[in-house]
């Protein structure tokens, strides 16, 4: 008897004692999965109502220290100007962000997201959020914030913060995001650019280009974010007016 015959009721079971045909199977199934996951996540509203700016930065700042402030009033600003905010739903700079959301228009808690992830160590929802998602891993949480993103602000942070930073960057210059400002609040990222700048370009060694250290806007003030956002914002608008009309 031969072995698909040697099973009853259905000739392609993999035995879980094979342990290469089942982690094959296990490997097909799952790339299955993502390919469905990314082809639904293609799926867009026509027509939204409001712009969404996330504001990535550290867990570790706390209230009354001056980013945290400055963050406070950063976001409240946006908020004013017809922008939702989003950060990582936690402590620090992200509840800043969701604080200053929240007291520029405490009715519509809707426009205060935080976007979470499992970890153990990590403390609860911060008390500003008023829509809220979870995340088991770092990598569908970072999937959301890119796929639901407008425009991208980092504020001081950490490596976390360093690695959402990165990861917008990257997409920016792969065009995997168009017409999406990234913009660096601080004297820490400057710094970073320009060593990326000085090492990446070196004569004869390039690992990438010239045009790729224009992408992100290093900036000092709540003025010169909120001017980089409006413009961005203006031309979504006009954006969002046309796609109205043609319908």
């Amino acid at each position: 008897m031969s072995k698909s015959e040697s099973f009853f009721g259905q000739s392609d079971v993999v035995k879980l004692s094979d342990e290469d045909a089942a982690t094959a199977l296990v490997e097909r199934a799952v790339t299955g999965l993502w390919e469905v996951v990314n082809e639904l996540t293609r799926l867009r509203r026509t027509t939204r109502q409001n712009y969404r700016v996330t504001i990535f930065g550290s867990a570790r700042l706390k209230r009354g220290t001056l980013a945290y402030d400055h963050v406070k009033d950063l976001a409240a600003e946006l908020t004013r100007m017809g922008c939702d905010i989003m950060s990582g739903g936690g402590p620090g700079l992200m509840q800043a962000a969701n604080e200053g959301a929240n007291s520029a228009d405490p009715e519509a808690k809707h426009r205060s997201v935080g976007i979470r992830v499992d970890l153990p160590f990590e403390q609860e929802l911060n008390p500003f959020v008023g829509q809220a998602y979870q995340h088991a891993t770092f990598f569908s949480r970072l999937h959301h914030f890119m796929i639901v993103s407008d425009a991208f602000i980092v504020v001081p942070g950490g490596i976390g913060t360093l690695l959402e930073m990165t990861l917008v960057w990257q997409l920016l210059q792969v065009r995997k995001l168009y017409n999406t400002p990234l913009i660096l609040v601080g004297k820490m990222w400057p710094n970073l650019v320009e060593w990326a700048r000085r090492s990446m370009l070196q004569e004869g060694n390039e690992l990438a280009s010239e045009v790729d250290f224009s992408i992100a806007h290093c900036v000092n003030t709540i003025e010169e974010t909120t001017a980089l956002v409006r413009t961005n914002r203006d031309a979504w608008l006009a954006g969002q007016k046309s796609q109205t009309d043609a319908e």
